[in-house]
């Protein structure tokens, strides 16, 4: 390949020649101009043999490439190396990646996008770690999942006068975790690695731990076993199925596990924390691989693991199928392997009373049996041991790039292949797995359920004494591979509250909507339509769909939805009392160009009188950005 030039070097320097990190900035400031035109017209080769059959015709979840040409030079070179496409540029040397980074980007990347320190580190050391009340700790807040935010430093009527504080810049667009508020902290993870403790009444720098690959999961923070001074790791894990713990008030590293050796496995839940372990779900990005009719499908195990919180021992690992095994070829001659898939990437509900662990899973890849697919399924804490499985959907076999069945239509342009060709199960399903956690929550006379959702729309009560019997059940949305509830519901003590994440709406549907169901009975309190999509970009790829996962406070439910707006509606009745356009240019308290896009993935979380939210994730509508918003009553 051609594209020689002070650039180029600088990768081949990062992939293996020694060079000290001064001495990479330093060279890498200015490639030559003549460098990058090379490289880009090497890159453009590539990008045309190797990702412009998904890219060029857009459409689900593949960006069209003028988002990829929204990120930077590093920030392509860290996709094809640790982020969602390592697999697909599997061959792919040092060189090409800097070509094709170059011709997304038009520049040369330079070093890992972490590499340089942030501007505005705070002026006074970190207090020491406190847990309150008021804190959002872990994914879903509490113990049961619920996101339910009892204690959030405001109140109901203080929520129209939420005003911009301050907002935080990434270094590349595509938010990822979600930003968690512990001891007048914000912990956050970041699509380049980076994770950050910022202050939470200003937004500086307390400090920074750069992870080996993207990092999208919420961060917890748990007090460590040991003899005083008591010691809090922050914990949280990684594309590249990595989990860390750091101690939480000085970013050092005090243990890090890998705990999948499959090349696509991925840890995207928040791990949930009991009496010193973790429990962690394991997913993976094999489903794309399956774009590659000769890639050799699948092989890819979800496992739900427990590990010692200290150390990081691994003390039980539970896998949700059997060992795959060669079973076909695939109509090209290709190897084909099941079962496989049945990722875990909800993060658990611990259920102490019972000695439970509750986790939900997704779909199998192929056709091979998969008895945990699709299903809440208990755990045994102490040995892993399954103690129940309630499967809500059967052949559910789905890899990305085939033709789902009842739509077969084409999502993928030449990409696609129907049942049975290339990659494809020969029985195809729909992709409807679980959208979110499961939560646990008490009706008032004293009985217990799980909640939970699906991409089908479908909304579930589930009995913890009974196996997990379905109670009630009922349907927010149509449903679709990207649609149902894609994050998750939130429940207060006497509702669920179900969001809508239809992007693809059929005749007659709508895109996304609010609804809010009796805890006890399933019935509809309440349902509110979603208001005409209002996008900031046009009407490219504008929805109103609400994919977010959701947020409650007393009297207070928050929505975020594909067009870039957050909304509050009142619980009580389902009315907006708050709307506010997230996808802006933003001015940033550490002096990075960002501005918010589609809202999605990680909810907006409450604690200590603010609201912290992420804009810009954009996986399914593309329009992607790169801020963190902390609001605050009228922006004091």
């Amino acid at each position: 390949m051609s594209g020689s030039g002070t650039g180029r070097r600088v990768w081949l320097a990062l992939a293996g020649v020694a060079l000290s990190a001064q001495a990479l900035y330093a060279i890498a400031q200015e490639p030559s101009p003549p460098a990058v035109a090379a490289a880009q017209t090497a890159g453009k080769t590539l990008y045309d043999s190797r990702c412009a059959a998904c890219h060029e015709h857009a459409q689900a979840r593949i960006p069209p490439r003028s988002e990829l040409q929204k990120k930077s030079a590093d920030a392509v070179a860290l996709t094809l190396t640790s982020g969602s496409m390592r697999l697909q540029a599997s061959g792919l040397g040092a060189p090409e990646i800097a070509d094709l980074a170059a011709y997304l980007s038009g520049n040369l990347p330079r070093a890992h996008l972490s590499a340089a320190p942030e501007q505005n580190p705070c002026a006074t050391p970190a207090p020491p770690i406190v847990l309150a009340a008021g804190d959002w700790n872990g994914w879903g807040l509490d113990a049961a999942n619920s996101r339910f935010q009892r204690k959030p430093g405001l109140a109901a009527g203080d929520v129209p006068r939420l005003k911009v504080k301050w907002a935080f810049g990434y270094h590349d667009v595509g938010v990822y975790g979600q930003p968690n508020v512990i001891a007048g902290r914000v912990f956050i993870s970041s699509m380049t690695g980076r994770v950050y403790a910022l202050d939470a009444a200003s937004g500086c720098v307390y400090w920074t731990y750069d992870a080996e690959a993207p990092a999208r999961t919420a961060i917890s923070i748990d007090a460590l076993p040991g003899p005083p001074p008591t010691r809090y790791a922050a914990i949280f894990g990684d594309d590249g199925a990595h989990v860390y713990a750091l101690d939480a008030r000085t970013g050092a590293l005090i243990w890090k596990r890998r705990l999948d050796p499959h090349p696509s496995a991925r840890v995207t839940a928040a791990p949930a924390l009991h009496a010193h372990r973790l429990y962690v779900p394991l997913s993976s990005l094999e489903e794309l691989s399956a774009l590659d009719p000769k890639y050799e499908c699948c092989k890819f195990r979800g496992s739900v693991v427990a590990l010692d919180e200290a150390t990081g021992q691994v003390l039980w690992r539970r896998y949700l199928t059997a060992t795959p095994r060669p079973y076909r070829k695939s109509s090209l001659g290709t190897q084909l392997y099941g079962p496989a898939g049945v990722s875990s990437w909800h993060t658990p509900l611990v259920d102490a009373k019972r000695g439970l662990l509750y986790a939900v899973t997704g779909n199998s890849y192929t056709t091979q049996p998969a008895p945990l697919s699709d299903a809440l399924i208990a755990l045994d804490l102490a040995s892993g041991a399954v103690k129940w499985v309630q499967q809500v959907a059967h052949e559910d076999n789905y890899v990305v790039g085939c033709v789902t069945p009842p739509d077969q239509t084409c999502p993928y342009g030449p990409s696609c292949a129907k049942a049975g060709e290339a990659n494809c199960p020969a029985r195809m399903g729909p992709d409807h797995d679980f959208g979110g956690a499961p939560i646990l929550r008490t009706l008032p006379d004293g009985r217990e359920l799980i909640l939970a959702a699906t991409k089908a729309g479908a909304v579930y009560a589930f009995d913890p004494d009974h196996a997990g019997r379905i109670l009630w059940q009922a349907q927010s949305g149509q449903g679709s591979d990207v649609g149902g509830s894609e994050w998750g519901p939130a429940a207060d003590e006497g509702q669920l509250y179900v969001a809508v994440s239809d992007v693809h709406p059929r005749p007659g549907h709508s895109p996304g909507g609010l609804t809010a169901y009796d805890l006890a009975s399933g019935a509809v309190r309440w349902h509110t339509d979603p208001p005409p999509a209002q996008c900031s970009w046009g009407s490219e790829r504008c929805s109103s769909a609400q994919s977010q996962a959701l947020s409650v406070i007393p009297g207070v439910v928050f929505s975020g939805s594909q067009d870039g707006h957050l909304r509050a509606y009142a619980s009580a009745d389902g009315r907006i009392i708050w709307d506010v356009d997230t996808a802006q240019a933003f001015t940033t308290v550490n002096g990075v160009s960002a501005s918010g896009g589609s809202l999605d993935h990680a909810g907006p979380v409450i604690a200590q009188g603010r609201l912290f939210v992420n804009s810009g994730y954009g996986k399914i509508t593309g329009h992607t950005g790169n801020v963190l918003i902390a609001f605050s009553i009228d922006g004091h």
